[in-house]
């Protein structure tokens, strides 16, 4: 269509927004004129650790972050709260990493439901995630098994590839990813929709490690930033101090001839440990006699991922490889043997997987060992509320097993964190350094994650950034200024007109941006081709031409009247009309 209006010079503008949170149960909303409204709706991980899954949805596009299950619940009760959207709107998914609660119901979603959007993840999350899944194909029992390995197989096959900074564009939505420490691969999603960014942190860690980089500051701020709460208000001790206190809990369990279960999920920080353990032993000569054993068939096929992608660790890792020396072949590290050949008789330390006790070998070890007054449990990372890894912070006289009867725990219990997870102190600095407008937390119990919106909020001005904690299902409403600004190109840019001067000129949208440009310029600037139409409608008019053109004028802008067009008009009857006064062309 052609456009006038005066000419505005563009300018660059901070744009602002008011916040509206909506309860699960509210009404419509009123939308004013001028703005256009951001929903941000946790499907899961609101006010909780578990299954995330945080929808945003703007100007159209619709954008799912995550896709995971909760590790303390089974079957479909597991599953993020996907009825509360329609599957087939949403565009992208984007996942952060391989940990089971931000991919594990990427199966279910990509095959059970109507989701006909693409799905990208870094190229070693899609490695690993491909091996962690093939080995939960059934969650739950078999009653409540919700998806199977042909759904893996045809999940794996929609999952798209991106690197580091690389910028893709999909249905209007531009979206490219930093680094985000915490694990290999992982990854913090940028999106850009119409001029507004918004960046999802998943899992990230600042503080680099002996093997991982520390997370990124993106260079482009965000307007809206989605950032994880797990350990809320707490700060971690120093890399160092924390390796002591792990490397020496390890060592007093041993020397009182005990044994040793250090739970771990197979892949993450149970990589950090090993290379920890490693060097420990190698420092002392008196333990080199004592097994140190890593319980994970499926770890062991993923270490060839690690030792493929050395070119995204830090330093460390990559000079040792430089150098002829592969940090990932262990010297005192060996595989756990099967049960037959198990002997437990003597002091040992055993990595088993799952971190949180809830089933496996790790839980199995916990129950045959938890009564012995010398043995000891050191717990390395977060633990989910609602499993046994959780429940034992409170220290209980006694747990039941997973068979049913009731076992004391006398074993020493240690917690040293060394989850890869952001703390009080790297959110604070990370949002200094970003600056969004808005602050929404997720992945995070509700007492954690509000008592951290109030500390933040404490160092901002309201109107500066705002805190918000929404629950599962709690839609989020972001309101930003409607105001459109058009890059003019071609002919039009070659001068720029006078303000308040009339300005006729095609205006092209196209993935939330708008052209301005002469139709002249359009088979040039653009893909799209020029058509001319000449349209003659006829009608009958049964007043003088005078009249006609005073009607039309109240419409239209209308030249000074031709006399002799007029007189010849009136003679011919044009139009049809067939007689003086009946015409009318």
């Amino acid at each position: 269509f052609f456009f006038s209006h005066s000419w505005h010079a563009a300018r660059r503008h901070t744009m602002s927004s008011t916040t509206h949170t909506v309860a699960a149960s509210g009404g419509p909303q009123e939308v004013r004129l001028g703005e256009d409204v951001m929903t941000v709706l946790p499907l899961g991980s609101g006010c909780e650790v578990g299954r995330s899954a945080v929808v945003v949805k703007f100007k159209g596009s619709t954008v799912m972050f995550d896709c995971g299950v909760h590790p303390g619940r089974t079957g479909y009760d597991a599953l993020p709260f996907f009825d509360e959207i329609d599957p087939t709107e949403v565009d992208l998914l984007l996942v952060t990493h391989f940990h089971m609660d931000h991919c594990g119901a990427l199966p279910f979603f990509l095959q059970k439901t109507g989701f006909g959007g693409r799905t990208f993840m870094t190229h070693p999350t899609k490695a690993v995630c491909k091996l962690l899944l093939h080995d939960s194909v059934k969650i739950g029992h078999d009653d409540g098994r919700m998806w199977d390995e042909a759904d893996l197989v045809a999940a794996m096959d929609r999952i798209e590839l991106i690197n580091y900074h690389q910028v893709l564009s999909h249905k209007g939505i531009r979206f490219w990813c930093y680094n985000a420490g915490h694990v290999l691969g992982a990854a913090m999603f940028m999106i850009e929709v119409g001029g507004v960014r918004v960046l999802y942190t998943g899992d990230f860690s600042r503080q680099p490690d002996r093997h991982l980089l520390g997370a990124e500051t993106p260079t482009d701020p965000p307007h809206v930033l989605i950032v994880e709460s797990t350990y809320g208000v707490m700060s971690h001790e120093p890399r160092e101090l924390r390796e002591l206190r792990f490397t020496a809990a390890v060592h007093a369990i041993l020397q009182r001839g005990g044994k040793c279960l250090i739970p771990v999920f197979a892949l993450g920080r149970s990589q950090e440990l090993l290379l920890i353990l490693d060097a420990y032993w190698r420092g002392h000569p008196e333990l080199h006699k004592v097994p140190l054993y890593y319980a994970s068939g499926i770890a062991k096929r993923c270490m060839r991922i690690y030792q493929t992608y050395i070119n995204m660790m830090n330093e460390n890792i990559r000079d040792a490889h430089a150098t002829g020396r592969n940090p990932w072949e262990f010297e005192f590290v060996r595989n756990l043997p099967s049960s037959a050949q198990f002997n437990d008789s003597q002091p040992m330390v055993v990595m088993a997987s799952p971190g949180m006790l809830q089933q496996g070998l790790s839980r199995e070890l916990f129950e045959l060992w938890c009564s012995d007054r010398r043995n000891g449990l050191v717990m390395p990372g977060y633990s989910v509320v609602g499993t046994l890894a959780n429940h034992l912070l409170s220290e209980p006289k006694e747990i039941q097993t997973s068979g049913g009867d009731w076992v004391a725990v006398n074993l020493t219990i240690t917690y040293v964190s060394f989850s890869a997870h952001s703390d009080f102190t790297q959110t604070s600095e990370f949002i200094s350094a970003t600056r969004p407008r808005h602050v929404i937390h997720v992945h995070g119990g509700e007492e954690e994650m509000k008592r951290l919106a109030r500390a933040l909020a404490k160092q901002y001005s309201p109107k500066e950034v705002e805190f918000l904690t929404p629950q599962n299902c709690q839609p989020v409403q972001l309101r930003f200024p409607g105001e459109k600004i058009a890059r003019v190109v071609g002919s039009l840019a070659e001068e720029e007109p006078s303000d308040g001067a009339p300005l006729e000129a095609l205006l092209l949208l196209k993935e939330n941006k708008y052209t301005l440009l002469a139709p002249a310029d359009l088979h040039t600037a653009t893909d799209l081709a020029t058509t001319r139409l000449l349209q003659r409608p006829r009608f009958r008019f049964e007043r003088s031409p005078a009249a006609l053109l005073s009607a039309v004028g109240r419409i239209f802008e209308v030249g000074p009247p031709q006399p002799a067009l007029l007189l010849a008009e009136e003679g011919g009857g044009g139009g049809g009309g067939g007689g003086r006064g009946g015409g009318g062309g």
